[in-house]
């Protein structure tokens, strides 16, 4: 990779950190939330448990999500560090984002009437991606649900949606627990827990499953992607998911407060190399996966972002069986007016906002919502949506960079396939 090509792509994520001001959605996929949320406001940021450690570590430190969070580390460029996980292995720190334990006989009941997920029949341990809805089928956030057993759930949302999200569980739960709810009619009311400063730690990389087992006499290859367990790591008994935002194997790992500095100054031992918000959004991005606030916010439908695999079928026939379902189910039967695409661009790389066009037409049809060199592919990838007739596969666009048009081509997602570890019949690296 060129230094131009390497400067190019830092230039395209500070612009996603420029790009602030206000926040259209509550935000919005896993950590997950490029955008910072935080510019042109007063208030002081938040720090993870790790702010010190970054920065003895040499962080840039950079707003992000109401929070301080490192960007880039050292001399280590976002090219370098985008290569190093995704050939080796990256430790990100994810602490900002919310954790929250429900607890309570209608708690799966209670998280099917926000999300439009069945996750009642989760095996314990197992997880799921879903989306918080409004009324208007619209994303508050997207989210990570995780069962733990028949009355405890365990699940993750954006930090840049917090003032959002945890007002509205608060709204929900006291109507749900009230009189008139399902949980105060049963007796059954459901508890809320958030995990306050707790910390997360993302280990990403072909080569994090063998450098977790180091530390642990859990076997790893049990923990398939999708799938939790407590595992001992050095004396700490941490909750562990195979899973992750960058498309590569790996774990997310949540360390109470006391323990995070340790855990994280464990972890950090070659192969691993401490990576930030820099490489994280081009890893996503090669991933196919949504930015809250980016490419998903309360004006966009699950069933427009391409996500109406998280409407469990056994829900199609309800309208009134989740909020926000009239409308989403709607556009199942009759099909949305825009949709989510993927897309290689000639030229220079496209930047969130640019517009969409037919090729020789000044109509236009859509809007880019992410965009970056890929250091894996070396071509200009990004996400955006078009109008319906306009998002399938091979269909010739183009997209105004800096006043002129480029050509690009609707491409499938994800841009690079992903390397989950689904069971002991797929190669698990170093294992």
């Amino acid at each position: 990779m060129s230094v131009p090509v390497a400067r190019t792509m830092l230039r395209s994520f500070s612009s996603l950190l420029r790009t602030q001001k206000t926040c259209m959605n509550n935000g919005a996929a896993a950590d997950t939330s490029l955008r910072t949320y935080v510019t042109g406001t007063s208030e002081p940021l938040r720090r993870t448990g790790l702010y010190d450690f970054h920065v003895e570590r040499g962080a840039k430190m950079v707003p992000f999500a109401g929070y301080s969070m490192p960007l880039l580390y050292g001399d280590v460029g976002q090219v370098a560090s985008h290569h190093h996980v995704r050939t080796e292995a990256g430790l990100f720190d994810v602490g900002h984002m919310v954790q929250i334990n429900f607890r309570g006989p209608t708690a799966a009941a209670f998280l099917e009437h926000l999300t439009p997920t069945i996750i009642s029949n989760l095996p314990n341990y197992a997880s799921t991606l879903s989306v918080l809805l409004n009324p208007s089928g619209g994303i508050i956030d997207d989210t990570m649900i995780t069962r733990h057993s028949s009355d405890a759930f365990y699940i993750v949302t954006n930090a840049g949606r917090r003032d959002r999200d945890l007002p509205w569980f608060r709204s929900q739960l006291e109507e749900w627990n009230s009189p008139q709810g399902l949980g105060g009619q049963k007796g059954d009311p459901v508890e809320m827990e958030i995990l306050e400063d707790w910390g997360l730690l993302a280990l990403q990389g072909p080569k994090a499953a063998a450098h977790l087992q180091t530390f642990t006499s859990f076997d790893l290859k049990q923990l398939t992607f999708g799938k939790s367990a407590f595992v001992p790591i050095e004396g700490f008994n941490l909750h562990v998911a195979r899973g992750g935002y960058t498309g590569e194997d790996g774990f997310e790992i949540s360390i109470p407060p006391t323990h995070t500095v340790e855990v994280a100054t464990l972890l950090t031992r070659s192969p691993v190399q401490l990576a930030g918000l820099a490489a994280r959004d081009s890893l996503r991005l090669e991933a196919g996966m949504c930015l809250y606030g980016n490419d998903l916010d309360e004006t966009t439908s699950p069933v427009e972002a391409g996500l109406s695999w998280v409407v469990s079928a056994e829900r199609r026939d309800d309208v009134n069986g989740f909020i926000g379902a009239q409308e989403v189910l709607r556009q199942i039967k009759e099909g949305p007016k825009r949709r989510r695409i993927g897309m290689v661009v000639s030229g220079a790389p496209a930047r969130q906002g640019a517009k969409i066009f037919k090729p020789g037409s000044d109509e236009q049809i859509g809007t880019i919502t992410s965009g970056i060199p890929s250091p894996t592919l070396g071509k200009n990838i990004a996400m955006g949506y078009v109008s319906v007739g306009n998002h399938k596969k091979n269909t010739q666009l183009e997209v105004e960079v800096r006043g002129k048009r480029q050509q690009a081509v609707v491409t499938p997602m994800p841009f690079v396939k992903p390397t989950y570890y689904r069971g002991t019949d797929c190669k698990l690296k170093g294992v």
